[in-house]
C-alpha cells in the first residue's frame, strides 16, 4: 500500500487572485480506488440487512460476491502482478484471506475485510491526490494562451507552448503574463506575488522582467519573450516537483525491504497455524478460521502505511505555503538539520541594493530631498544597479525628478546629465574627487574645495565602515552630498537566525563571498556571530565539509551559482526561489517560492512533527499487531473483531498522518519557531 503523486492528464489553466495560490481539488470519484471502495460499501450496505433480515441466500450473495469483485479485484491483480516478479504484496495477503473466510461460510465477515481494506487504499489514495492539488496549486499560474504581436502588427492568438525566444506578446489589463521575458512598452502594476511573494504590485515599465503567471494591473504590457515555456519560472519549478513523488523516504525503504521478509515470514506461520492444530484434531473449519484471521491481523499493512502520509502531508502543506519539498527524503531529513549555513545577499538580504543613506553637506544650500532629486535625475537614464537604487529611493518618497539633457555614463566613474540647467555628477567617491580637484586647481580655489573633499572623504569613510556604498554627488563642480547603499537585511531575517538557533541548538554561519566588512556588519544586525567571508565556492565547500566532519548535518540556504557547490555538498540544500540561479533552483533539495526567509524554519519544524507521527504511526500499528496475534494465538479472536481492529489501525494511522494537511499544522509550525 504505496503512494505516489502523479502528474494529471491535463490541466486546465487557472488565474491567480491577489496574489493567492489557485487551490483546486480533485474530486472524490475522480479517483477510481474511491469508486470502488463506494461500490463494494454499497453492495455490502445492500447485502447485510437482507442477511440479517433473514431473506434468501440467492438474494444477499451475489451481492456479496460484487462487494468482494469491485472491493478486492485492483488489490488482488496488483498481488498478482508482484508475485510473477517474484514478490509478495500484503494486498494479496489480504484478498486470500477474506476468499478463505468466504470458503468457510464466513462471508459477511470476508466481505466486511474486502471493504474495510479497499476504504482504506480510497484514504491512501485520496491523501495522495490533495497532496497533487497542493503542489500544482503552485505550479499551475500561467494562462494556456497568449497575444503575440505578428512582425506585420497584427494579433495572433497562440497556445504559450508555441511562443519562441525572441515573440513579442501583449498583455491586456488584467490579464495574465504567458511568458517570462522584459517589457518593451507600456507600465503597469503587476501581481507578482504567486512568484516572489510581493505584498503590493511591481511597478512594471520598459526594461523590467517579468514573469509567466502573474497578473498584470490596469496597464497594457508588450513583452519580449526572453525564455521558452518549458523554461520559465514556473516549468523549472514543474520538472522539480515531479520528482517529487519518486522518491521515498528511507523508511519507508526499509519498511518496503522489511515487508518481503515479514509477509513470507507471516505466510509461514499462517501455515504453521492452520497444519498444527489440524494434526492434533482440530476441524477443519476452525483451524481454517483461526489461520485466515491470524493471516488478517498479522499483515503489516498499518506498518507500512505509518510513514508515507505524515511525509506527503508535510509535502503538501509546505506546498501551499510556498515551500517546494523536492521528495520525501527531503523532507525526512529536514527534521535532522542541527547546524545551518546561510549565504549573504539573496538569502540574508533582499538581493537588491537600496539608498539607505542620504548625507547632504549643508554648506551647499541642499537638503536631503533635493540631494536625491538631483542624483536621481541624473541616474534616471542608467541601467546602473546602483543607479536604479537611487531613482527607487526617489520614487519612494515621491520625489518628481526634473527632465534631464547631455547624459552620459563612464563605466567605473559614474554619469553626468544637466539637470535644470545645473551639472551633476554621481559616482564613486575616489574618481569624482579627483576630476573635482582637477578642476579646482583650474579655478584657483583649492583651499576651499580641499576642506570640501575632506569632509567628503570622511563621509565615505563613515559610510563603508558600516556596510555601505558610498556615492557622490557633485553639482556644478562642487561635492555636495554622499549617498548610502547596501543590500537590506531582509524584515524576517533576525527572526529567521532565531528560530533556526532554538531548533538546532546553534547559530548559524554566514558564508559569503562579500568583504568581511560588510558581512560582519549584516551579520551583527541577523544575530550571526560565526561569519565566514570573501568565501569562493569552494570554500563553501570547504566549510560546510568541515561541519559535518564535526559531525554536524548540514543545512545550506543560498541563492546564487556560487551557492550551488555547497547546496549539492550539504546534507540539505535549500534556494531562495525569487533570484535564484537555474543551477540553485535545480540542485537544491527544496525551494521557497516566494522569497520567505521565516519558512525555513517552519518547514524544519514541520518535518520533525512528521517524524513524530511516524513514530506514533509505528507504535500504533505495532500494539495493534501484537494485541491481535496474541489474542488469535492464545484464545478465540473473533474474525470480524480480528478484521475490525487490522482495518481499524489502518485507517487511525492513515488518519493520523493527514493531520498535518491542515493550516494548523502550518501555523503551529511557524510560531513554534518564533
Amino acid at each position: 500500500m504505496t503512494a505516489t503523486l502523479t502528474p494529471p492528464a491535463a490541466a486546465t489553466a487557472t488565474s491567480v487572485h491577489a496574489g493567492v495560490v489557485p487551490r483546486r481539488r480533485t474530486r472524490l470519484l475522480a479517483l477510481p480506488e474511491v469508486r470502488w471502495a463506494a461500490a463494494a460499501t454499497a453492495l455490502f450496505l445492500l447485502a447485510l440487512p437482507l442477511q440479517l433480515a433473514g431473506a434468501p441466500a440467492w438474494l444477499w450473495g451475489p451481492l456479496y460476491a460484487l462487494s468482494y469483485a469491485t472491493g478486492g479485484w485492483e488489490p488482488g491483480w496488483e498481488g498478482l502482478k508482484a508475485l510473477k516478479d517474484r514478490a509478495l504484496d500484503v494486498d494479496l495477503l489480504m484478498v486470500v484471506a477474506a476468499l478463505g473466510a468466504a470458503s468457510i461460510g464466513q462471508v459477511m465477515d470476508g466481505a466486511l475485510l474486502i471493504v474495510i481494506f479497499a476504504t482504506s487504499g480510497a484514504l491512501e489514495a485520496l491523501a495522495t491526490a490533495r497532496t497533487a492539488d497542493s503542489v500544482r496549486g503552485l505550479l499551475d499560474l500561467a494562462p494556456a494562451t497568449a497575444t503575440r504581436i505578428a512582425a506585420d502588427g497584427t494579433e495572433q492568438t497562440v497556445a504559450v507552448d508555441e511562443l519562441k525566444v525572441g515573440d513579442t506578446v501583449l498583455v491586456r489589463p488584467g490579464e495574465s503574463v504567458g511568458a517570462d521575458g522584459r517589457v518593451l512598452h507600456g507600465a503597469s502594476e503587476v501581481d507578482q506575488a504567486s512568484i516572489t511573494g510581493e505584498p503590493l504590485p511591481a511597478a512594471k515599465e520598459p526594461g523590467d522582467e517579468v514573469f509567466a503567471g502573474t497578473l498584470n494591473g490596469t496597464g497594457a504590457l508588450r513583452v519580449q519573450v526572453e525564455r521558452d515555456a518549458s523554461d520559465t519560472v514556473i516549468a523549472r519549478i514543474v520538472r522539480m516537483v515531479e520528482e517529487a513523488s519518486e522518491t521515498k523516504a528511507p523508511t519507508q525503504l526499509f519498511i518496503e525491504k522489511v515487508e518481503q521478509r515479514y509477509s513470507l515470514g507471516m505466510v509461514a506461520a499462517t501455515l504453521a497455524v492452520f497444519g498444527v492444530p489440524l494434526a492434533f484434531g482440530e476441524a477443519f473449519s476452525e483451524a481454517l478460521l483461526r489461520a485466515m484471521t491470524f493471516m488478517i491481523v498479522a499483515s503489516p499493512c498499518a506498518v507500512v502505511l505509518a510513514t508515507m502520509p505524515p511525509l506527503l502531508s508535510a509535502i503538501a502543506n509546505a506546498g501551499r505555503h510556498g515551500v517546494l519539498v523536492k521528495s520525501a527524503v527531503v523532507m525526512e531529513r529536514l527534521g535532522q538539520i542541527d547546524a545551518v549555513a546561510l549565504d549573504k545577499t539573496g538569502t540574508l538580504t533582499e538581493g537588491t541594493p537600496r539608498v539607505v543613506d542620504v548625507r547632504p553637506l549643508r554648506e551647499r544650500g541642499l537638503d536631503e530631498a533635493e540631494l536625491l532629486t538631483l542624483a536621481a535625475a541624473a541616474e534616471h537614464p542608467s541601467e546602473h544597479p546602483l543607479a536604479r537604487a537611487v531613482v527607487d529611493a526617489a520614487r519612494e518618497r515621491g520625489l518628481d525628478l526634473p527632465a534631464t539633457e547631455g547624459f552620459t555614463s563612464s563605466p567605473g566613474i559614474g554619469v553626468r546629465a544637466v539637470v535644470g540647467g545645473r551639472t551633476v555628477e554621481v559616482g564613486a567617491p575616489v574618481r569624482l574627487l579627483a576630476d573635482a580637484e582637477l578642476e579646482a586647481e583650474a579655478k584657483c580655489a583649492a583651499d576651499a574645495d580641499a576642506d570640501a573633499d575632506g569632509v567628503v572623504s570622511a563621509l565615505a569613510r563613515e559610510l563603508e565602515e558600516s556596510g555601505r556604498t558610498a556615492v557622490l554627488v557633485v553639482v556644478d563642480g562642487t561635492p555636495a552630498g554622499v549617498l548610502g547603499i547596501a543590500d537590506r537585511l531582509r524584515p524576517d531575517a533576525a527572526a529567521t537566525v532565531a528560530a533556526l538557533t532554538v531548533l538546532t541548538g546553534t547559530a548559524p554561519t554566514l558564508l559569503t563571498g562579500d568583504n568581511p566588512r560588510a558581512a560582519a556588519h549584516l551579520a551583527a544586525e541577523a544575530g550571526i556571530e560565526d561569519v565566514r567571508a570573501g568565501l569562493l565556492p569552494q570554500d563553501k565547500v570547504g566549510a560546510v565539509r568541515e561541519l559535518e566532519g564535526a559531525g554536524r548535518r548540514v543545512m545550506v540556504v543560498g541563492d546564487g551559482v556560487n551557492d550551488a557547490p555547497a547546496l549539492a555538498a550539504a546534507h540539505i540544500g535549500v534556494a531562495m526561489g525569487r533570484a535564484g540561479s537555474d543551477l540553485a533552483l535545480e540542485t537544491a533539495d527544496a525551494v521557497i517560492v516566494r522569497d520567505e526567509l521565516a519558512a525555513v524554519p517552519a518547514t524544519v519544524a514541520l518535518s520533525r512533527r512528521a517524524r513524530e507521527l511516524v513514530v506514533q504511526n509505528l507504535v500504533i500499528a505495532g500494539v495493534f499487531i501484537a494485541g491481535l496475534v496474541v489474542w488469535d494465538l492464545a484464545g478465540t479472536l473473533p474474525l470480524p473483531l480480528g478484521v475490525a481492529g487490522h482495518e481499524g489501525s489502518t485507517v487511525l494511522v492513515g488518519l493520523n498522518g493527514l493531520r498535518l494537511l491542515r493550516d494548523a499544522a502550518w501555523k503551529r509550525a511557524a510560531e513554534g519557531t518564533g
